[in-house]
């Protein structure tokens, strides 16, 4: 077996491309059990996603968990199933061709592609396209506003196994994060802001959560910035809405297993609330830039069912930012500052053919 992938053939003159890449999380390719048995191996068997060791973690999850768990996550997924497919999968594919359209009307020319980290397109099928396409240049943007080494790195973890065993590798940069950025607070606090026009603002009974992804409490203690991030996210949201402490809260969702998560819980919080006798809830997830199973499933019903059954009254689940005009305008900010110095000139420009001109007779003087 070859070391290194086979190189796509070279074309001397061709102008150097720059590219963006978005990569979320993943989705299995269907709403069976078969689907998210594939799914749900890849995933779970990342080392910064589980952090178990391999003799413990592999009988657990081979023996028991895709055994089980593929059939009941797949009924979860059909219950929010689009027609085009997964939500994650249509938003993000949604998302990538708004931020190439908004970027070309800022005067970039690149390209843009996405990716997810688990399932498919996957990320190194897609910088292998994006390289034999032309791109020497690529900016890979996880959409993840909170580092977290389980979901940020592991992006990070997968580009450089691609680049390992690339010969002619392109340069290449990532985004960290963005929990703190202004326009994507922006386009958050618009979020809420349109809810509560249609909704109406909420009463001094009643409760904002901003609900994000759990964390098993360990990687905070390992040192892990995920739920410092995460905290900043809430508290800023929140001056922006003008909330008092006592009207909103943060949690975190998803807990999965026996240990200790990084609480509180949004679940028991729900429940909780119920029974004190909060009249309504607004739940807004600002850790998912796409609704996906969490947000549709888990939030938007499960949540729901929670509140409502332990005596509330009112629930309300507020849509991820999705195709949001100002999110998108936001996210192109963002990628136009980690772009900043790349030239990002098409094949039309003149300075682009120029630059081609004289690159091909370089070469030609060399051969």
């Amino acid at each position: 077996m070859p070391r290194f992938i086979p190189e796509p053939p070279h074309r001397h003159g061709t102008a150097a491309k720059t590219a963006v890449v978005l990569v979320n999380l993943g989705t299995p390719d269907a709403p069976t059990g078969q689907a998210l048995r594939r799914y749900l191996k890849e995933f779970l068997s990342d080392p910064r996603v589980v952090e178990i060791p391999k003799l413990l973690w592999w009988p657990i999850l081979n023996g028991i968990i895709l055994n089980t768990r593929p059939k009941k996550s797949a009924a979860k997924y059909a219950s929010v199933w689009l027609p085009e497919g997964s939500p994650l999968r249509v938003h993000t594919e949604r998302q990538a061709k708004l931020l190439k359209g908004l970027l070309g009307q800022r005067g970039h020319r690149l390209s843009v592609a996405w990716a997810m980290r688990y399932g498919s397109p996957s990320l190194p099928d897609t910088l292998a396209g994006l390289k034999a396409e032309g791109a020497d240049r690529i900016l890979i943007l996880p959409m993840y506003p909170q580092y977290a080494a389980s979901t940020t790195a592991t992006v990070v973890d997968d580009a450089c196994r691609w680049l390992l065993a690339t010969r002619n590798q392109p340069e290449m940069r990532f985004t960290r994060n963005f929990h703190d950025d202004e326009g994507y607070l922006a386009a958050l606090e618009h979020s809420v802001r349109r809810h509560w026009q249609s909704a109406a603002p909420l009463g001094k009974n009643d409760r904002l959560l901003i609900s994000f992804h759990g964390l098993p409490k360990r990687s905070l203690d390992l040192g892990d910035p995920y739920f410092c991030e995460c905290r900043k996210t809430g508290r800023l949201l929140a001056e922006r809405l003008k909330l008092g402490a006592e009207q909103v809260e943060v949690c975190f969702q998803s807990r999965f297993g026996q240990a200790e998560w990084l609480q509180p819980y949004t679940a028991p919080t729900l429940r909780d609330w119920g029974r004190q006798g909060i009249g309504r809830v607004d739940v807004i997830c600002p850790g998912f830039v796409a609704d996906c199973l969490e947000t549709l499933e888990e939030i938007a019903q499960e949540g729901r069912d929670d509140f409502l059954k332990a005596g509330g009254q009112v629930y309300h689940y507020i849509p991820a930012l999705n195709e949001d005009d100002a999110w998108i305008a936001a996210l192109a900010d963002i990628a136009e500052r980690h772009l900043a110095g790349w030239p990002t000139l098409g094949t039309d420009d003149p300075q682009a053919r120029e630059a081609s001109a004289q690159q091909a007779t370089l070469c030609g003087a060399r051969t």
